[in-house]
């Protein structure tokens, strides 16, 4: 696998969580474009954007997040990784922090109901 413009200890973890999941890079159709938005000139001279296909899916994931193609194709592999990891049917990061948030919401609501007693007590 090739080494992106990250971290070792990243480019090991993703490295790591492909072969987990069964992800191959020969299974990648990969192909680059100019990408949109922030980044002025740079962005309209290069193609930093990545489109990475998963054949064997046919699941598509398009990355233009960062100015630099190869933080792009880390990310992009990265995002694959995470909708492979969904369509197996496993909670992923972002289904865990949308649990995390849906309690941390229930308690705040609970605790303000609380202090709505304690200010105005219900007379019989």
């Amino acid at each position: 696998m090739i080494d992106f413009s990250v971290s070792a200890e990243k480019n090991r973890w993703l490295r790591e969580r492909m072969a987990h999941l069964g992800i191959r890079e020969e299974d990648l159709a990969e192909k680059f474009v100019r990408s949109s938005g922030k980044g002025g000139q740079h962005v309209n001279k290069t193609s930093t954007c990545v489109w990475l296909k998963h054949l064997p899916t046919g699941i598509e994931v398009k990355c233009m997040e960062e100015r630099s193609q190869s933080v792009n194709r880390f990310l992009a592999r990265r995002e694959l990784a995470e909708r492979i990891e969904a369509l197996a049917g496993r909670p992923t990061k972002r289904d865990l922090e949308a649990e995390k948030a849906r309690k941390q919401k229930a308690r705040r609501k609970r605790r303000a109901a609380g202090k709505h007693e304690k200010i105005h007590p219900e007379k019989p």
